[in-house]
């Protein structure tokens, strides 16, 4: 062999050690991040963990951990779809805002013109619960009288509405509340002449290219994930029959703007980690997504902007959170039902995000957290800590 040729041969073959090294060492990287995440499920007693990480506006990690079901020995798959609870809530939002840049109705207008019944605080009579104070829960309405009917916020039907309102007057309180929400799900139906769940589907799912959705029966049952409840005392998870109840009866007698509880528009939607993951780069973007655009960027940006300064600054069905990944802002919100956890932040101006999602866990705190338990914080800053502030080698 010349000498010109055996310097090609071994600069070549320097070349392709120094990938392999490389391509070894993000290999060991990712196994060593893995294992942390399996080890904080450990700790907490976790049934599945699913979970997408977002940098650039590209998905660049996807993984699930655990069980979709432990009584089948079910793996949990990527593919899989949870019933995400109070994120729901940034879709009826998204759907409101597009009503607004539609001119059916704006956040200043009056919630009983828009609802079609009276929403008043019988202690301030005189103060206008606005849709912006619905959608932010600064309109004093709590969940006392339970949010499964709106019978029992209004005053034509029950005799103790009284007790939906808190002490404060319309704008000047917070208190975070699921009631707030499925009448905002009306609301959507009585502007747009469409039942709540087709409305999200034909306005924000279908043009994204998001598999999910609202209506039980209108989804692959064999995608949905068992959903755990959590015995401290035994630390045993038992499965929820109700996440997934189909409300068929309430469906097939169905009034428009009346029996809209029965999908949930607080709590209600259907989507794995990763479709979950697509919509959040949507926000991300103020509104566009893979070049689809559903919302104009000012409206985009008018959710994300705080209306209350509490949970770290809520504003229309998103909130910061400054402590989440120390030393970010993030923008996002949290869910919990049937033992579900469920976590969706991103970073708008750096362009990441991340979602987490356990199907049951113990739902322990750290010490001194208020807002998101332990097994959705820890493994939030895991994958920060290896994906993003410090990305694997290539």
């Amino acid at each position: 062999m010349q000498t010109t040729n055996k310097q090609s041969f071994l600069k070549h073959a320097l070349a392709a050690l120094v990938l392999t090294g490389i391509s070894v060492s993000a290999c060991a990287q990712q196994q060593k991040m893995e294992a942390e995440i399996q080890g904080i499920m450990k700790d907490l007693d976790a049934a599945g963990l699913s979970v997408a990480v977002v940098k650039n506006n590209a998905i660049i990690y996807t993984h699930s951990f655990g069980y979709r079901d432990i009584e089948s020995h079910a793996p949990l798959n990527d593919s899989d779809i949870f019933r995400i609870a109070s994120i729901s809530k940034s879709f009826s939002a998204t759907s409101v805002m597009q009503l607004i840049e539609a001119g059916k109705c704006s956040l200043n207008d009056d919630f009983s013109k828009l609802v079609g019944f009276t929403v008043r605080n019988p202690k301030y009579p005189d103060a206008v619960i606005t849709l912006r104070m619905v959608m932010s829960h600064t309109s004093s309405i709590n969940d006392s009288q339970g949010y499964f009917s709106f019978d029992s916020i209004n005053p034509a039907k029950s005799p103790n509405f009284a007790k939906c309102y808190n002490d404060y007057a319309p704008g000047t309180g917070y208190s975070y509340c699921n009631l707030n929400y499925n009448m905002v799900g009306a609301v959507i139906e009585r502007l747009s002449g469409e039942r709540f769940d087709l409305y999200v589907r034909h306005h924000i799912l279908d043009p994204l290219g998001l598999y999910g959705g609202y209506c039980i029966d209108s989804l692959d049952k064999t995608c949905f994930v068992t959903l755990y409840e959590y015995d401290s005392a035994s630390r045993r998870l038992t499965p929820d029959p109700m996440a997934y109840f189909p409300r068929r009866e309430e469906i097939k007698n169905y009034v428009m703007g009346y029996s809209t509880p029965a999908f949930s528009p607080t709590g209600g939607m259907k989507i794995s980690a990763a479709g979950l993951a697509k919509y959040m780069m949507m926000h991300m973007n103020y509104g566009k997504y893979d070049g689809v655009r559903i919302l104009s960027r000012k409206s985009g940006k008018r959710m994300q902007k705080k209306v209350s300064d509490n949970e770290g600054g809520y504003g229309l069905a998103l909130r910061a959170s400054h402590d989440l990944i120390p030393g970010k802002a993030m923008m996002g919100h949290t869910g919990s039902a049937y033992g579900l956890s469920s976590a969706m932040f991103f970073q708008p101006k750096e362009k990441f995000g991340i979602v987490v999602i356990t199907n049951g866990s113990n739902p322990a705190y750290l010490p001194g957290d208020v807002d998101i338990n332990a097994i959705l914080r820890r493994t939030v800053n895991c994958l920060y800590d290896n994906l993003i502030r410090t990305p694997p080698a290539k």
